[in-house]
């Protein structure tokens, strides 16, 4: 038996679909599988507050708020489909089964600016010494440090038997942090491609995803502009941008997954908006904000998908080229690669 410990009970698409899908590929690949289903007071009235309120500092209309609250309590039902263990206190694991293996991640687990899961010791293995720590596509987020990690994280993360993770950034805090090369894996959402459930209820004809918030006003209007000339309505997937067509922000994490297969091309700020369009060979562009840079920036040079990045000095006719294009191939063909190496890392730390 195989336990799970990352952040399942976020209200956040590319949360719940890295669990979903590294659950789902444990599981093919022959493992029972079970999350570890940590709970804590202060960390859900975060969460939940967070998730009432999601564009800020861009004010909620109080219009929007019941279906930010439909949102949530679609993500509540799709979380308690999970394999979930018997609930625990999230400071207190002393009551966990012994597993052949804990694998922590992904997610940024070891984010120590993290708002409310920052520096919890359990996702650093406390509490977890029985075990046989493993992580997969592990991150420290936005954190970064021009020293030397703290020690008394160090010393944890030198007790994981496997170290993977999914950014440079986190390569070089690990590396620096225990003196060994940890891997450096996919993402569970492209390494281990899952399908959505339940019917399609977005809408019937073409359309092009806006997934994240707060775009700056040059993003906006460039997308618009691209989508206006073509006639190609814009639909936002989970969070009000008001420069688009149709608002759906009700949309729970399969009705976000159906879009982002469904659409003609992917505008997002966010790292799991990359994803899902690499994983639906959909034409997109990120902005790139300072909290997701480590994650986005790392990826796209992973992939070698460095044009799909923009910022305010890109000119418009790089988002026309873009948008108009395809994934390349050579794109595609490096996510082969690295799958094939992500696999290997985790069988051989799972063994």
């Amino acid at each position: 038996m195989i336990g799970v410990l990352t952040f399942h009970r976020c209200i956040n698409y590319g949360s719940y679909w890295q669990t979903r899908c590294l659950v789902g590929g444990l599981s093919e690949r022959g493992h029972e599988v079970e999350v570890l289903d940590h709970h804590s007071a202060r960390v859900r009235n975060a969460e939940w507050r967070c998730a009432l309120r999601p564009t800020l500092p861009t004010p909620v209309p109080k219009s929007d708020r019941p279906l930010y609250r439909a949102k949530l309590l679609k993500f509540c039902e799709s979380i308690a489909s999970l394999p979930l263990t018997p609930p625990f206190e999230l400071d207190d694991p002393t009551d966990l089964a012994c597993y052949d293996a804990v694998v922590v991640g992904s997610d940024e687990v070891w984010n120590l600016h993290h708002c409310w899961y920052g520096r919890c010791p359990l996702f650093f293995g406390d509490g977890l010494e029985d075990q046989h720590l493993v992580s997969y596509a592990a991150s420290f987020g936005s954190y970064r440090t021009a020293t030397a990690l703290d020690a008394k994280w160090a010393n944890r993360l030198g007790a994981f038997a496997a170290i993977s993770v999914r950014d440079e950034n986190s390569r070089q805090i690990v590396a620096q942090a225990v003196g060994r090369e940890p891997a450096l894996v996919l993402d569970p959402v492209l390494q281990f491609p899952h399908t959505a459930e339940g019917d399609w209820t977005g809408p019937s004809g073409r359309f092009a995803a806006v997934y994240g918030h707060n775009f700056s006003p040059t993003f906006s209007d460039h997308v618009r502009r691209w989508a206006s000339a073509r006639g190609v309505p814009l639909m936002s997937v989970g969070y009000r941008n008001d420069w688009a067509d149709m608002q759906w922000l009700d949309a729970g994490p399969h009705d976000f997954a159906h879009a982002i297969s469904r659409s003609d091309a992917v505008a997002t700020n966010f790292f799991h908006g990359c994803v899902f369009a690499l994983l639906n060979a959909r034409p997109f562009l990120c902005e790139v904000s300072p909290y997701r840079k480590n994650k986005v920036e790392c990826l796209m040079a992973e992939l070698g998908g460095q044009r799909h990045l923009v910022t305010d000095a890109t000119p418009y006719c790089s988002y026309e080229a873009i948008l108009d294009g395809s994934v390349d191939r050579a794109i595609t063909d490096r996510v082969d690669v690295l799958r094939a190496q992500s696999m290997s890392y985790l069988d051989g730390a799972l063994r």
